[in-house]
């Protein structure tokens, strides 16, 4: 089966996260064997020095083969967006996190460029856009 979503681990994104400059925590979920106790299969929580953190769940693997035998990978993610530490939208005029603390079924791409938005955002916005009541 040729399938042209890339596969995410907690590795994977942790040095995503790290390359963009957060201070990165990573752990593994679900192991190989369908007894496990966890309902994600990894998650990664990165601070970046502007206060902004992401946190990354792979809730559940997909499964490239009718047999679930081999194939199964993480092709997308949940990403809650983090603010000092609480739950928080972006300020408006942005793709993502309108209203809602949490975007779910996010690619790899997409979660490119949702790190490199959050990475390079000046939280100063927040004040700006409750002054002017935007």
């Amino acid at each position: 089966m040729n399938d042209a979503r890339t596969h995410m681990t907690a590795e994977t994104v942790r040095v995503l996260l790290e390359g963009a400059g957060a201070q990165v925590m990573a752990r593994e979920g679900r192991s190989e064997s369908y007894s496990a106790p966890r309902d994600f299969s990894f998650q990664v929580k990165g601070v970046f020095s502007n206060g902004m953190g992401l946190h990354v769940l792979a809730r559940q693997f997909t499964y490239r083969d009718p047999w679930e035998g081999v194939g199964r990978v993480n092709d997308q993610v949940d990403v809650s967006l983090l603010r000092d530490g609480s739950y928080s939208p972006l300020p408006k005029g942005y793709p993502w996190f309108q209203g809602v603390e949490m975007e779910e079924g996010l690619d790899e791409e997409t979660l490119k460029e949702v790190v490199a938005i959050v990475s390079g955002l000046n939280p100063k916005i927040y004040l700006l856009q409750q002054l002017t009541g935007d």
